[in-house]
């Protein structure tokens, strides 16, 4: 299997927060994530163009000036690698929607059978799943 460093880009917490805002706002610059999460635009400018190497974001039409805002990418059987397969997204729920939301997860993960390596297409794949108040 390829070690690409690519497929853990999304892995480094100030890039989960930036596709994060990305899904929320749906584009952004480096100095409104710098206001909204409180890291310096120096170190969000410089994960946003990570991620868009890595082909999860791209540039979005320009503002004014040197304004360079940033969207997520959408086309995802162009921009993203069988191997790196990522998911986002805010959504407004109550309590007992969030409790059928976790439920219906779980009940789709098993789904699919536990293997051992037997199976000749299989791979251990790691499936994450959280879901916590957004600020």
């Amino acid at each position: 299997m390829e070690n690409r460093p690519e497929s853990k880009l999304p892995d480094h917490p100030v890039r989960l927060a930036l596709l994060d805002l990305l899904a929320e706002l749906g584009t952004v610059t480096a100095n409104e994530a710098s206001r909204r999460l409180g890291y310096s635009s120096g170190l969000c400018s410089f994960h946003l163009r990570q991620l868009a190497r890595a082909g999860l974001i791209e540039e979005a039409p320009r503002g004014r000036g040197r304004i360079k805002p940033w969207r997520l990418r959408w086309d995802s059987a162009e921009s993203h690698a069988p191997d790196d397969q990522t998911f986002s997204a805010v959504l407004h729920l109550t309590p007992r929607e969030l409790a059928e939301l976790t439920a219906s997860v779980r009940e789709l993960i098993k789904r699919f059978p536990e293997r051992a390596s037997g199976h000749a297409e299989s791979r251990p794949v790691e499936v994450n799943f959280s879901a916590f108040p957004h600020p």
